[in-house]
């Protein structure tokens, strides 16, 4: 069985406190405060490939590979996992660890602040072990090119003396493999992305999966869900297992209130209701996002800076935080111009259609809500 080590060395050091950050939102794929304790119920978290639920062709390869390495007793070679966040790369870090009978130390990529730190964990690698590395992207150069001569030549190069004196020597690592985590593959160097030998990426979900997310996890936390109670929070999930959980907790919540002893779908879709989360599975930021881009920008397109100045959000949230599942989702698309709602967005509104480009005043079609 594989054991797990964590690194709780993220943040530390900072002498400046972290500007107060905005409200959380529920429909949010960052974990919130304290979530990670409760993903790592027992039980909760799946701990082999035949307990995760979707993502079945990433599962079929890994499997391959898993069993290849293991048949020549060998370490599975170094991975990336990418993916926007609360899809499951960690998990499936575990998971991969588990099948191969190793152990794996966690860690992050802002808390390997110095070689130093990167040096303790590679040295603290027993055979075949796996270093997990999440937010891979966010490594410093400097700790980055250290990471090179280990995963290719399974050695590191560690200070030796002081002042005049001071050289380096390199020290044999034993083989292990590296599995990095990334919600923005763009970010990493190419150096770092050509070391790695096996490149997956994980996809949101369907709604049929997430339910049946929802019904497991209904079910550890001793108060079940119905198919269609489970069906209903699933496909306001926003296609993210992590949203799914926390979403199942929150409608317990309001269920448990009401007298209830199990989740069904009118209990979801009240609870969800009150929430403020949609039939599909948008939020109020979200509507804001595409009432501005209507009533502003007469519904694009709309260059990305001009649609975050306005919003009054950061480019970089805009692009990775609130954007993804509205293009997934096919209420927005990016032209060569910029962002432009479509139908489907407008008629979510409640508001007319019309072709690119035509303006307000000209809009041709009502739609039949």
């Amino acid at each position: 069985m594989a054991r797990v080590r964590h690194d709780d060395s993220r943040g530390r050091g900072r002498k400046s406190a972290a500007p107060e950050a905005p409200e959380r939102r529920l429909v949010e794929a960052e974990p919130e405060v304290g979530e990670q304790r409760l993903e790592e119920r027992p039980g909760l978290r799946p701990s082999h490939f035949t307990e995760y639920i979707g993502q079945d062709a990433l599962k079929r390869k890994l499997q391959v590979f898993v069993q290849a390495a293991r048949d020549r007793e060998e370490p599975l070679d170094h991975t990336l996992l990418h993916g926007p966040p609360g899809l499951g790369k960690t998990t499936m870090a575990q998971i991969l660890a588990r099948e191969m009978g190793v152990e794996i130390h966690l860690t992050s990529g802002p808390a390997v602040e110095h070689k130093g730190i990167l040096a303790g964990h590679l040295t603290a690698l027993g055979p075949k072990d796996v270093l997990f590395i999440d937010e891979i992207h966010r490594l410093s150069p400097t700790v980055e090119e250290s990471l090179y001569s280990a995963m290719e030549d399974g050695r590191i190069d560690l200070p030796v003396g002081e002042g005049s004196r001071a050289r380096t020597m390199p020290f044999a690592l034993a083989p292990f493999t590296l599995i990095g985590a990334t919600t923005r593959t763009a970010l990493l160097s190419a150096p770092l992305r050509e070391r790695f030998q096996i490149v997956e990426g994980l996809e949101f979900y369907r709604d049929d999966e997430l339910a049946l997310i929802v019904t497991r996890t209904a079910a550890l936390l001793g108060f079940p869900a119905s198919p269609e109670g489970a069906l209903e929070i699933g496909r306001r999930s926003r296609g993210t297992p992590r949203i799914a959980n926390r979403l199942t907790r929150r409608v317990r919540d309001f269920a448990q209130v009401r007298g209830r002893t199990s989740i069904g779908r009118d209990d979801a879709a009240y609870a969800l209701d009150q929430l403020g989360i949609d039939h599909e599975g948008l939020d109020a930021t979200d509507c804001r996002i595409l009432q501005t881009i209507v009533d502003a920008f007469d519904g694009g397109p709309v260059g990305v800076e001009a649609l975050a100045a306005t919003l009054s959000e950061p480019r970089d949230t805009l692009e990775d935080v609130y954007e993804p599942f509205l293009l997934q989702r096919g209420f927005l698309i990016r032209t060569p111009r910029g962002r432009q709602i479509t139908t489907k967005g407008l008629r979510h509104l409640g508001r007319r259609s019309s072709p690119p480009g035509t303006p307000s005043g000209q809009r041709q079609e009502e739609l039949d809500l």
